[in-house]
């Protein structure tokens, strides 16, 4: 098949074909829920693309030419071939039973997979779905899970990932906190005041370290692997946390104590089984999740 002669956009054919079903542009661009400008300039499009006139306008209606009338059938039948698509994809994903276990941390769990669950559940009503909060890494290779949630790049050959949007960790602290304790002006300031959410602060050292930020174990009184109870920590004004923009900038009583600070980049991936192929459960949801987060 010649390719690059097939290279005309589909929402220009769709335009051409529901204009000339209709009679006129206007009536076309109701259908469409497109305004009639928008719709003549899908339909110029595809004339350019394709080097022809397909309309002769008058003042009072569309005519269709010799070439758009020898033309339309082959349309019609894309049409139809597209109505075809969908109803089948709609019926597979109305038919996917089953259930699909999904392990993702706590946070990603609580702030960012509900809104992808929600059109889970209108695409594929009857998939039960399991979710392990956890920040501990599930054995996709024992199917302790069947997709996965990752802040790291699995290095198993046996498993299938895709890099989701890249977050960033940023400082975060109530601003009644900051109001009691003053706002730090420096780095040496930040060194002075209370931390929390790290679970392991001694591992985290080096890494506040190396953005000139010097603190020892004694700057934690609240200890946490969960990002969900870190969050509530801070809200409550017990110190200074690290925490995604995404989640942090959700709270308006929240604030960023030192903008000097430099982000922690913080990857995304979605990790599955090899069988995600041929499992359309596993499919469904790993595309929704992909697509969604």
């Amino acid at each position: 098949m010649e390719w690059q002669r097939s290279a005309f956009d589909w929402n220009q054919a769709r335009a051409f074909l529901v204009t000339a079903e209709e009679g006129s542009l206007s009536a076309a661009a109701r259908a469409l829920g497109l305004t009639q400008p928008t719709l003549s300039r899908q339909v110029a499009g595809l004339e350019e693309a394709l080097g022809v006139t397909l309309f002769e306008r008058t003042s009072r209606a569309l005519l269709l030419t010799q070439a758009g009338t020898e033309l339309l059938e082959h349309f019609r039948g894309m049409g139809d071939a597209a109505n075809r698509i969908s109803l089948t994809a709609t019926g597979q994903s109305e038919a996917v039973t089953g259930k699909v276990v999904i392990a993702a941390t706590n946070g990603m769990a609580t702030y960012f997979l509900p809104r992808v669950l929600k059109d889970l559940r209108t695409r594929a009503p009857d998939l039960q779905i399991e979710i392990i909060a956890s920040n501990e890494t599930s054995d996709l290779r024992r199917r302790e899970a069947d997709i996965a949630i990752r802040h790291k790049r699995p290095q198993d050959e046996n498993l299938f990932a895709k890099r989701l949007r890249d977050t960033a960790g940023q400082l975060y602290a109530s601003k009644q906190y900051l109001d009691e304790v003053g706002r730090p002006s420096n780095a040496a300031d930040l060194a002075k005041m209370h931390f929390v959410g790290f679970d392991a602060p001694e591992q985290r050292l080096p890494l506040m370290a190396s953005r000139g930020i010097e603190l020892t174990t004694a700057n934690f009184n609240f200890l946490t692997s969960s990002v969900t109870l870190s969050v509530a920590l801070i809200r409550q004004g017990l110190g200074i946390g690290i925490l995604p923009v995404d989640i942090g900038e959700a709270y308006p009583e929240l604030e960023n104590p030192f903008l000097d600070f430099e982000q922690i980049e913080i990857e995304t991936w979605l990790v599955a089984h090899r069988e995600l192929r041929t499992n359309p459960g596993i499919r469904l949801v790993f595309d929704l999740i992909a697509n969604g987060l």
